[in-house]
C-alpha cells in the first residue's frame, strides 16, 4: 500500500465542487471577505490558483502561475465557461498532489522556490480559506476537517504577523475562547470570521 501524502486535496475540493452549485449569477459582483474583490475575481484567482498548484504538484517550473507572479484576479477576466471548467481544474488540483513526487524536493509557484511539501501546505490554505470567503459571499455553509486545520495552523503561525504581500493580510488578533480551529486559521490569514454578505436591499416596488 503506498504511504500516504501529508494532506489529501479531495475533502476541500469535493466542498469547493458543493459550493459553485450554489452560486447565481447575480452574485458575481457581489462582495469577498478578500478586499477589492467580487465573487467572479475570486472564483478567477481560484482558477488560476487550481492551474498553478497543480504544475507546482507536478514540478512543470516554467508552467504559468510557477514561474513569475499570476495577474491580478479579475471579474472581466473570469472564463464563460467557470461552471464546469473550474471543477475540472479541482480535481486535476487534487489528482497531482496525490503523488508523493508533488511533496519531495523543490518547487515553484507565484515565481517563488520553496520546499515542494510548504507549497503543498500554502496550496492546502488557499483551497480551505478562499473556500470559506466563497461559502460567506454566496451565504453558504462551510466546513473543513479538523485535523488538516490543526496543521494549517500550526505551518501559517511560522509566518510573520505583519502579513505575507500577495499571499495572505496581517494576522488578526484571536480574543474569543470558544474560538473555532476554522476561526483560528482565518485569523492567521487577516480574515474576520464574523464577515457576512452586506444584505442586499429588496427591489423597490413597480410604479
Amino acid at each position: 500500500m503506498a504511504d500516504r501524502v501529508p494532506l489529501d486535496f479531495d475533502p476541500p475540493v469535493r466542498v469547493l465542487r458543493a459550493l459553485l452549485l450554489g452560486i447565481d449569477n447575480h452574485e458575481l459582483l457581489g462582495p469577498t471577505p478578500c478586499p477589492d474583490w467580487s465573487v467572479a475575481a475570486l472564483l478567477d484567482h481560484l482558477m488560476g490558483l487550481s492551474f498553478a498548484f497543480t504544475q507546482t504538484a507536478r514540478k512543470r517550473a516554467d508552467a504559468p502561475g510557477t514561474s513569475e507572479p499570476p495577474p491580478e484576479p479579475s471579474a472581466q477576466h473570469l472564463s464563460r465557461h467557470w461552471r464546469s471548467r473550474l471543477p475540472v481544474l479541482l480535481e486535476d488540483l487534487a489528482t497531482a498532489w496525490k503523488e508523493q513526487t508533488a511533496w519531495t524536493g523543490t518547487s515553484a509557484a507565484g515565481g517563488v522556490t520553496m520546499p515542494a511539501a510548504a507549497l503543498g501546505h500554502v496550496a492546502m490554505t488557499e483551497l480551505i480559506v478562499h473556500g470559506w470567503d466563497l461559502a460567506r459571499s454566496t451565504g453558504q455553509e462551510y466546513a473543513a476537517d479538523p485535523r488538516t486545520l490543526e496543521i494549517l495552523i500550526e505551518f501559517n503561525a511560522q509566518y510573520p504577523p505583519e502579513g505575507t504581500p500577495g499571499l495572505f493580510g496581517p494576522v488578526r488578533p484571536v480574543t474569543d475562547d470558544e474560538a473555532t480551529l476554522l476561526d483560528q486559521l482565518l485569523a492567521l490569514t487577516g480574515r474576520d470570521a464574523q464577515w457576512r454578505a452586506p444584505r442586499r436591499r429588496p427591489a423597490a416596488p413597480a410604479a
